[in-house]
């Protein structure tokens, strides 16, 4: 399924921003507050919301063209927010972050359709390359 993603209007400016809108979901507020500045950086447009639930209620849901999610949140989980997308057919390329050291996960992950899974803490390189595979490298180099 192709879907076209119209760039995001900003009626306060009248510009319209054409960054691809990366969407980060983790329970952690650290994560929330400083994923999204590295993004920005990296030349996306970003959301970041607390929880699943949260980011299902987002107005620019056909908008996302990647989902940074956390696997371990209160509430719906990563896994169960990605089957979720998956089963109402609203798949998005989807890069799992997690502290859980677990060898079995990442694999699990992968073949559930995920782009890549991280584990905390994890360089700006392999978040880089992670972003480059889910969005077909559509952002810019990094800002000057």
């Amino acid at each position: 399924m192709i879907r076209t993603k119209q760039p995001k209007h900003d009626p306060a400016s009248g510009r319209v921003d054409a960054r691809p809108l990366v969407s980060v979901v983790d329970d952690d507020e650290s994560v929330r507050e400083s994923l999204p500045d590295l993004l920005r950086e990296l030349g996306y447009s970003v959301r970041a919301f607390a929880s699943a639930e949260e980011f299902l209620e987002c107005p620019e849901l056909a908008r996302v063209h990647c989902l940074i999610l956390d696997v371990s949140m209160p509430g719906m989980s990563g896994p169960e927010l990605q089957r979720e997308l998956s089963q109402s057919g609203r798949q998005m390329p989807t890069i799992f972050i997690t502290a859980q050291v677990d060898a079995t996960l990442r694999p699990a992950l992968l073949a559930q359709g995920a782009t890549e899974c991280l584990f905390k803490p994890f360089s700006e390189a392999e978040l880089v390359t992670a972003l480059k595979a889910a969005t077909g490298a559509l952002a810019t180099d990094h800002a000057d």
